[in-house]
Protein backbone atom coordinates (compact mmCIF):
# COMPACT_ATOMS: atom_id res chain seq x y z
CA UNK A 1 0.00 0.00 0.00
CA UNK A 2 1.22 3.98 -0.59
CA UNK A 3 1.51 5.41 2.14
CA UNK A 4 2.01 9.62 3.17
CA UNK A 5 -0.30 12.74 4.32
CA UNK A 6 -3.75 13.17 4.12
CA UNK A 7 -4.47 15.66 1.35
CA UNK A 8 -1.05 17.22 1.06
CA UNK A 9 -1.03 18.55 -2.32
CA UNK A 10 1.82 21.18 -3.38
CA UNK A 11 2.38 22.94 -6.61
CA UNK A 12 6.07 23.12 -7.71
CA UNK A 13 7.27 25.50 -10.61
CA UNK A 14 9.21 24.01 -13.63
CA UNK A 15 10.42 26.33 -16.19
CA UNK A 16 9.59 23.86 -18.64
CA UNK A 17 5.98 23.43 -17.48
CA UNK A 18 3.19 25.27 -16.52
CA UNK A 19 3.31 23.54 -13.02
CA UNK A 20 3.79 20.01 -11.43
CA UNK A 21 1.44 18.68 -8.84
CA UNK A 22 3.43 17.11 -6.26
CA UNK A 23 1.07 14.96 -3.78
CA UNK A 24 1.60 12.10 -0.89
CA UNK A 25 -0.55 9.67 -0.37
CA UNK A 26 -2.27 8.97 3.01
CA UNK A 27 -1.99 5.87 5.19
CA UNK A 28 -6.05 6.13 5.16
CA UNK A 29 -7.02 7.25 1.55
CA UNK A 30 -5.11 7.81 -1.41
CA UNK A 31 -5.73 11.57 -2.60
CA UNK A 32 -6.87 12.35 -6.05
CA UNK A 33 -4.18 14.06 -8.04
CA UNK A 34 -5.89 15.57 -11.46
CA UNK A 35 -3.85 15.78 -14.70
CA UNK A 36 -1.89 19.12 -15.01
CA UNK A 37 -3.12 21.95 -16.60
CA UNK A 38 -0.68 21.99 -20.15
CA UNK A 39 -0.98 22.77 -23.84
CA UNK A 40 -1.75 19.32 -25.60
CA UNK A 41 1.03 17.83 -27.28
CA UNK A 42 0.63 17.73 -31.16
CA UNK A 43 2.04 15.73 -33.94
CA UNK A 44 4.77 18.42 -34.65
CA UNK A 45 5.60 18.59 -30.67
CA UNK A 46 6.24 14.70 -29.96
CA UNK A 47 7.56 11.66 -31.16
CA UNK A 48 5.55 9.96 -34.14
CA UNK A 49 6.20 6.56 -35.48
CA UNK A 50 4.48 4.00 -37.81
CA UNK A 51 6.49 1.33 -35.93
CA UNK A 52 3.26 -0.93 -34.44
CA UNK A 53 5.64 -0.96 -30.93
CA UNK A 54 8.15 1.15 -29.63
CA UNK A 55 10.25 1.85 -26.53
CA UNK A 56 12.58 5.06 -25.85
CA UNK A 57 14.30 5.37 -22.64
CA UNK A 58 17.09 7.30 -20.93
CA UNK A 59 18.92 4.79 -18.35
CA UNK A 60 21.42 7.77 -16.64
CA UNK A 61 18.09 9.23 -14.84
CA UNK A 62 15.73 6.22 -15.82
CA UNK A 63 13.13 8.18 -17.49
CA UNK A 64 10.66 6.80 -20.02
CA UNK A 65 10.94 8.98 -22.86
CA UNK A 66 8.22 7.26 -25.23
CA UNK A 67 5.93 4.03 -25.34
CA UNK A 68 3.62 2.60 -27.79
CA UNK A 69 2.44 -0.91 -26.77
CA UNK A 70 5.65 -1.24 -24.77
CA UNK A 71 4.12 -4.78 -23.18
CA UNK A 72 2.61 -6.95 -26.48
CA UNK A 73 4.82 -9.77 -27.55
CA UNK A 74 6.59 -10.59 -30.63
CA UNK A 75 9.12 -13.09 -31.45
CA UNK A 76 13.03 -11.90 -30.78
CA UNK A 77 14.32 -13.93 -33.88
CA UNK A 78 18.03 -12.93 -33.43
CA UNK A 79 17.32 -10.53 -30.61
CA UNK A 80 17.65 -13.90 -28.83
CA UNK A 81 21.44 -13.93 -29.14
CA UNK A 82 22.03 -10.96 -27.01
CA UNK A 83 20.12 -12.76 -23.92
CA UNK A 84 22.46 -15.31 -25.23
CA UNK A 85 25.15 -12.93 -24.86
CA UNK A 86 24.14 -11.55 -21.46
CA UNK A 87 23.61 -15.08 -20.14
CA UNK A 88 27.35 -16.24 -20.98
CA UNK A 89 28.72 -12.66 -19.67
CA UNK A 90 26.92 -13.71 -16.56
CA UNK A 91 28.87 -17.18 -16.31
CA UNK A 92 31.91 -15.52 -16.82
CA UNK A 93 31.36 -13.31 -14.12
CA UNK A 94 30.56 -16.14 -11.84
CA UNK A 95 33.56 -17.75 -13.13
CA UNK A 96 31.54 -20.80 -14.48
CA UNK A 97 33.41 -20.16 -17.53
CA UNK A 98 36.50 -18.84 -18.80
CA UNK A 99 36.83 -16.40 -21.62
CA UNK A 100 40.06 -19.04 -22.74
CA UNK A 101 38.04 -22.02 -22.01
CA UNK A 102 37.75 -24.18 -25.25
CA UNK A 103 34.39 -25.35 -26.40
CA UNK A 104 34.09 -28.47 -28.79
CA UNK A 105 31.88 -27.87 -32.05
CA UNK A 106 29.32 -30.74 -31.95
CA UNK A 107 27.98 -32.39 -34.95
CA UNK A 108 25.18 -31.30 -34.44
CA UNK A 109 26.20 -27.26 -33.49
CA UNK A 110 27.78 -27.27 -37.06
CA UNK A 111 25.06 -29.06 -38.42
CA UNK A 112 22.48 -26.80 -37.01
CA UNK A 113 24.41 -23.49 -37.05
CA UNK A 114 26.68 -23.85 -38.79
CA UNK A 115 27.70 -24.39 -42.42
CA UNK A 116 25.11 -26.87 -43.70
CA UNK A 117 22.39 -25.21 -42.13
CA UNK A 118 23.36 -22.31 -44.87
CA UNK A 119 22.47 -19.32 -41.46
CA UNK A 120 24.36 -16.55 -40.89
CA UNK A 121 27.13 -19.01 -38.92
CA UNK A 122 31.14 -18.24 -38.13
CA UNK A 123 31.85 -21.68 -40.44
CA UNK A 124 33.24 -23.29 -36.81
CA UNK A 125 34.85 -27.03 -38.25
CA UNK A 126 32.74 -30.06 -36.11
CA UNK A 127 34.94 -31.56 -33.56
CA UNK A 128 37.18 -28.32 -33.66
CA UNK A 129 37.64 -26.27 -30.39
CA UNK A 130 37.04 -22.50 -29.98
CA UNK A 131 37.77 -20.25 -26.70
CA UNK A 132 34.76 -18.66 -25.37
CA UNK A 133 36.07 -15.13 -26.42
CA UNK A 134 35.84 -16.05 -30.18
CA UNK A 135 32.65 -17.71 -29.71
CA UNK A 136 31.19 -14.38 -28.44
CA UNK A 137 33.09 -12.47 -31.02
CA UNK A 138 31.62 -14.55 -33.81
CA UNK A 139 28.28 -14.04 -31.66
CA UNK A 140 27.62 -10.65 -31.71
CA UNK A 141 29.98 -9.62 -34.74
CA UNK A 142 28.89 -12.39 -37.15
CA UNK A 143 25.44 -12.88 -35.80
CA UNK A 144 26.30 -16.67 -35.63
CA UNK A 145 24.23 -19.57 -35.09
CA UNK A 146 26.69 -21.82 -34.70
CA UNK A 147 28.66 -20.00 -31.70
CA UNK A 148 25.03 -19.47 -29.79
CA UNK A 149 24.35 -23.39 -29.52
CA UNK A 150 28.04 -24.30 -29.24
CA UNK A 151 28.24 -21.67 -26.06
CA UNK A 152 25.23 -23.23 -25.19
CA UNK A 153 26.43 -26.91 -24.65
CA UNK A 154 29.36 -25.69 -23.82
CA UNK A 155 27.75 -24.36 -20.40
CA UNK A 156 25.04 -26.57 -20.46
CA UNK A 157 24.82 -29.31 -22.31
CA UNK A 158 22.31 -28.54 -24.39
CA UNK A 159 20.01 -25.94 -25.99
CA UNK A 160 17.23 -26.43 -23.67
CA UNK A 161 18.91 -26.81 -20.24
CA UNK A 162 21.09 -23.31 -21.83
CA UNK A 163 17.11 -21.80 -22.33
CA UNK A 164 16.50 -22.27 -18.97
CA UNK A 165 19.08 -20.58 -17.91
CA UNK A 166 18.32 -17.73 -20.30
CA UNK A 167 14.83 -17.51 -18.35
CA UNK A 168 16.40 -17.35 -14.91
CA UNK A 169 18.40 -14.49 -16.17
CA UNK A 170 15.69 -12.75 -17.97
CA UNK A 171 13.62 -12.92 -14.20
CA UNK A 172 16.95 -11.42 -13.02
CA UNK A 173 16.89 -8.72 -14.93
CA UNK A 174 12.68 -7.71 -14.78
CA UNK A 175 11.99 -8.71 -18.08
CA UNK A 176 8.82 -10.04 -17.24
CA UNK A 177 6.97 -10.91 -20.53
CA UNK A 178 10.11 -12.88 -21.72
CA UNK A 179 10.40 -16.07 -22.63
CA UNK A 180 13.20 -17.68 -24.94
CA UNK A 181 13.55 -21.25 -26.72
CA UNK A 182 16.52 -21.31 -27.53
CA UNK A 183 20.15 -19.84 -27.74
CA UNK A 184 20.00 -18.50 -31.49
CA UNK A 185 16.64 -17.20 -31.42
CA UNK A 186 15.10 -20.22 -33.80
CA UNK A 187 12.46 -19.05 -35.71
CA UNK A 188 10.56 -22.37 -35.18
CA UNK A 189 10.19 -21.85 -31.70
CA UNK A 190 11.85 -18.74 -30.69
CA UNK A 191 9.96 -17.29 -27.62
CA UNK A 192 8.63 -14.08 -27.16
CA UNK A 193 9.49 -10.81 -25.91
CA UNK A 194 8.17 -6.77 -25.90
CA UNK A 195 10.15 -3.71 -26.50
CA UNK A 196 10.00 -2.78 -22.67
CA UNK A 197 11.85 -6.27 -21.84
CA UNK A 198 13.84 -5.48 -24.13
CA UNK A 199 14.81 -1.99 -22.81
CA UNK A 200 15.70 -3.69 -19.72
CA UNK A 201 18.19 -6.00 -21.22
CA UNK A 202 20.32 -3.28 -23.20
CA UNK A 203 20.46 -1.11 -19.98
CA UNK A 204 20.89 -4.29 -17.87
CA UNK A 205 24.55 -5.12 -19.96
CA UNK A 206 25.12 -1.36 -19.80
CA UNK A 207 25.08 -1.06 -16.18
CA UNK A 208 26.38 -4.65 -14.87
CA UNK A 209 28.01 -6.03 -17.96
CA UNK A 210 29.75 -2.95 -19.11
CA UNK A 211 33.53 -4.87 -19.59
CA UNK A 212 31.75 -6.45 -22.81
CA UNK A 213 29.73 -4.09 -24.05
CA UNK A 214 32.39 -3.03 -26.75
CA UNK A 215 31.71 -6.78 -28.21
CA UNK A 216 28.65 -5.90 -29.76
CA UNK A 217 30.24 -2.65 -32.13
CA UNK A 218 33.69 -4.82 -33.07
CA UNK A 219 33.50 -3.69 -36.73
CA UNK A 220 34.78 -6.88 -38.28
CA UNK A 221 36.15 -10.18 -36.72
CA UNK A 222 38.17 -12.97 -39.14
CA UNK A 223 37.57 -16.67 -38.00
CA UNK A 224 38.91 -19.68 -39.98
CA UNK A 225 40.74 -17.36 -42.06
CA UNK A 226 37.27 -15.92 -42.98
CA UNK A 227 36.58 -12.50 -42.49
CA UNK A 228 33.64 -10.65 -41.77
CA UNK A 229 32.23 -7.23 -41.31
CA UNK A 230 29.94 -6.67 -38.27
CA UNK A 231 26.45 -7.94 -39.05
CA UNK A 232 24.54 -5.38 -36.99
CA UNK A 233 22.29 -3.71 -40.10
CA UNK A 234 22.27 -1.10 -37.50
CA UNK A 235 25.75 0.15 -36.91
CA UNK A 236 27.27 2.85 -39.45
CA UNK A 237 23.28 3.54 -40.26
CA UNK A 238 22.67 6.02 -37.01
CA UNK A 239 24.99 8.56 -35.42
CA UNK A 240 25.76 7.11 -32.32
CA UNK A 241 24.72 4.18 -32.29
CA UNK A 242 27.52 1.37 -30.82
CA UNK A 243 24.75 -1.73 -30.22
CA UNK A 244 23.14 -3.61 -29.73
CA UNK A 245 21.01 -6.01 -31.83
CA UNK A 246 18.03 -7.05 -34.51
CA UNK A 247 16.01 -9.62 -35.64
CA UNK A 248 13.07 -10.94 -38.04
CA UNK A 249 10.34 -13.49 -37.56
CA UNK A 250 8.54 -14.11 -40.29
CA UNK A 251 4.97 -13.96 -38.01
CA UNK A 252 6.16 -10.44 -36.77
CA UNK A 253 8.57 -8.84 -39.03
CA UNK A 254 11.84 -6.58 -38.54
CA UNK A 255 13.39 -5.46 -34.93
CA UNK A 256 15.99 -3.58 -33.49
CA UNK A 257 17.74 -2.90 -30.00
CA UNK A 258 19.62 0.29 -30.45
CA UNK A 259 21.74 2.11 -27.81
CA UNK A 260 22.71 5.61 -28.81
CA UNK A 261 25.21 7.56 -27.25
CA UNK A 262 25.60 11.44 -28.39
CA UNK A 263 28.12 13.41 -26.74
CA UNK A 264 27.67 11.54 -23.20
CA UNK A 265 24.16 11.21 -22.98
CA UNK A 266 23.03 7.34 -23.78
CA UNK A 267 19.45 6.62 -24.72
CA UNK A 268 17.83 2.66 -25.58
CA UNK A 269 15.26 3.07 -28.64
CA UNK A 270 13.53 -0.13 -29.04
CA UNK A 271 10.65 -1.13 -32.37
CA UNK A 272 9.61 -4.26 -33.18
CA UNK A 273 6.82 -4.93 -35.75
CA UNK A 274 8.18 -3.31 -39.05
CA UNK A 275 7.46 -4.96 -42.33
CA UNK A 276 10.55 -4.69 -43.95
CA UNK A 277 14.51 -3.53 -42.87
CA UNK A 278 14.18 -0.44 -44.71
CA UNK A 279 11.27 0.33 -42.09
CA UNK A 280 13.18 -0.86 -39.14
CA UNK A 281 16.22 1.84 -39.69
CA UNK A 282 13.35 4.34 -40.82
CA UNK A 283 11.50 4.10 -37.87
CA UNK A 284 14.37 3.74 -35.14
CA UNK A 285 15.91 6.96 -36.87
CA UNK A 286 12.25 8.54 -35.58
CA UNK A 287 12.49 7.71 -32.06
CA UNK A 288 16.42 7.92 -31.57
CA UNK A 289 16.37 11.71 -32.98
CA UNK A 290 12.99 12.52 -30.78
CA UNK A 291 14.87 11.99 -27.77
CA UNK A 292 17.45 14.98 -28.91
CA UNK A 293 14.14 17.34 -30.41
CA UNK A 294 11.50 16.50 -28.15
CA UNK A 295 13.01 16.25 -24.79
CA UNK A 296 16.01 18.12 -22.32
CA UNK A 297 17.68 17.18 -19.26
CA UNK A 298 15.45 19.36 -16.15
CA UNK A 299 16.70 19.43 -12.37
CA UNK A 300 13.32 18.84 -10.28
CA UNK A 301 14.97 18.80 -6.84
CA UNK A 302 18.30 19.21 -6.12
CA UNK A 303 20.41 17.13 -3.61
CA UNK A 304 19.29 17.09 -0.11
CA UNK A 305 16.05 19.45 -1.02
CA UNK A 306 13.19 18.78 0.88
CA UNK A 307 10.41 16.93 -1.05
CA UNK A 308 8.04 16.62 1.35
CA UNK A 309 7.86 16.24 5.03
CA UNK A 310 6.89 12.41 6.73
CA UNK A 311 5.02 12.05 9.63
CA UNK A 312 6.49 10.07 12.65
CA UNK A 313 4.95 8.33 15.07
CA UNK A 314 6.40 8.69 18.81
CA UNK A 315 9.23 10.61 18.25
CA UNK A 316 10.19 14.17 19.45
CA UNK A 317 9.03 15.71 16.56
CA UNK A 318 5.69 14.98 14.32
CA UNK A 319 7.70 14.83 11.49
CA UNK A 320 11.09 14.14 9.06
CA UNK A 321 11.93 15.99 5.83
CA UNK A 322 12.41 13.55 2.84
CA UNK A 323 15.51 14.14 0.54
CA UNK A 324 16.81 13.29 -2.52
CA UNK A 325 21.01 12.16 -2.11
CA UNK A 326 21.42 13.19 -5.43
CA UNK A 327 20.05 15.66 -7.98
CA UNK A 328 17.23 14.47 -9.28
CA UNK A 329 17.60 14.84 -12.91
CA UNK A 330 14.59 13.87 -15.50
CA UNK A 331 14.42 13.77 -19.19
CA UNK A 332 11.24 16.18 -19.86
CA UNK A 333 9.23 17.66 -22.78
CA UNK A 334 10.62 20.91 -24.22
CA UNK A 335 8.38 23.32 -23.47
CA UNK A 336 4.38 23.27 -22.58
CA UNK A 337 3.66 20.55 -24.40
CA UNK A 338 3.24 17.58 -21.79
CA UNK A 339 1.68 16.71 -18.33
CA UNK A 340 3.77 15.52 -15.76
CA UNK A 341 2.94 15.19 -12.13
CA UNK A 342 5.08 14.30 -9.23
CA UNK A 343 3.94 11.67 -6.33
CA UNK A 344 6.14 11.36 -3.66
CA UNK A 345 5.63 7.92 -1.77
CA UNK A 346 6.75 6.47 1.59
CA UNK A 347 5.70 3.76 4.42
CA UNK A 348 4.11 5.99 6.95
CA UNK A 349 3.96 6.79 9.47
CA UNK A 350 7.32 6.47 10.38
CA UNK A 351 7.96 4.60 14.01
CA UNK A 352 10.03 6.66 15.97
CA UNK A 353 13.70 6.74 16.45
CA UNK A 354 14.43 7.49 12.94
CA UNK A 355 17.78 7.68 11.83
CA UNK A 356 19.26 10.11 9.30
CA UNK A 357 19.67 8.72 5.82
CA UNK A 358 16.98 5.97 5.73
CA UNK A 359 15.63 4.90 2.37
CA UNK A 360 11.78 5.29 3.21
CA UNK A 361 10.26 5.84 0.17
CA UNK A 362 10.57 7.53 -3.63
CA UNK A 363 9.61 10.25 -5.98
CA UNK A 364 7.87 9.25 -8.78
CA UNK A 365 7.29 11.60 -11.88
CA UNK A 366 4.04 10.33 -13.87
CA UNK A 367 3.47 10.81 -17.35
CA UNK A 368 1.40 10.00 -20.69
CA UNK A 369 2.77 6.16 -20.32
CA UNK A 370 2.78 6.02 -16.59
CA UNK A 371 5.58 6.58 -13.88
CA UNK A 372 8.67 7.96 -16.36
CA UNK A 373 10.71 8.05 -13.27
CA UNK A 374 11.38 7.55 -9.81
CA UNK A 375 14.41 8.27 -7.45
CA UNK A 376 14.75 6.84 -3.73
CA UNK A 377 13.62 9.15 -0.93
CA UNK A 378 15.60 9.34 2.30
CA UNK A 379 15.08 10.88 6.06
CA UNK A 380 16.67 14.41 5.93
CA UNK A 381 17.10 14.37 9.93
CA UNK A 382 17.12 12.13 12.79
CA UNK A 383 14.28 11.49 15.32
CA UNK A 384 14.49 10.39 18.77
CA UNK A 385 12.07 8.90 20.92
CA UNK A 386 9.69 10.80 22.27
CA UNK A 387 8.39 10.91 25.95
CA UNK A 388 6.16 8.41 27.28
CA UNK A 389 2.96 10.81 27.03
CA UNK A 390 4.09 12.17 23.96
CA UNK A 391 3.84 8.64 22.58
CA UNK A 392 0.85 8.12 24.38
CA UNK A 393 -1.10 10.83 22.97
CA UNK A 394 0.31 9.58 19.55
CA UNK A 395 -1.07 6.37 19.85
CA UNK A 396 -3.86 7.79 21.60
CA UNK A 397 -4.41 10.00 18.15
CA UNK A 398 -4.02 7.07 15.80
CA UNK A 399 -6.89 4.57 17.28
CA UNK A 400 -9.41 7.75 17.04
CA UNK A 401 -8.80 9.86 14.36
CA UNK A 402 -5.76 7.92 12.39
CA UNK A 403 -2.79 9.87 10.53
CA UNK A 404 -4.80 12.85 9.16
CA UNK A 405 -2.10 15.67 10.00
Amino acid sequence: MEWGQKGRVVTKRLQILRSIVFAALTPIAAVCISALSGLPATAAESIVTKAPMAFLYEPASGSILFAKEPDRTFAPASLAKVMTATTVFQALADGEMQKDQLCKVSEHAWRTGGAPSRRSTMFAAINSEIAVEDLLKGLLVHNANDAAIILAECLDGSEATFAERMNAQARKIGMTKSRFANPAGDEDNSGETTVRDQARLAEYILEKQADFYPLFSLPEFTWNKIFQRNKNPLIGEIRGLDGLGAGYAEKDGYSGLASVDRSGRRIIAVVAGLSSDKHRLQTLKEVIEGAWEFFTVKTIFDAGETVTDARVFGGVNGSVPLVSKDDINVLLARGDTLEYRIRAVYDGPLIAPVEAGTKVGEVRVIGQHGIVYRAPLVTGASVDRGELMGRALDGLQELLFGWIG
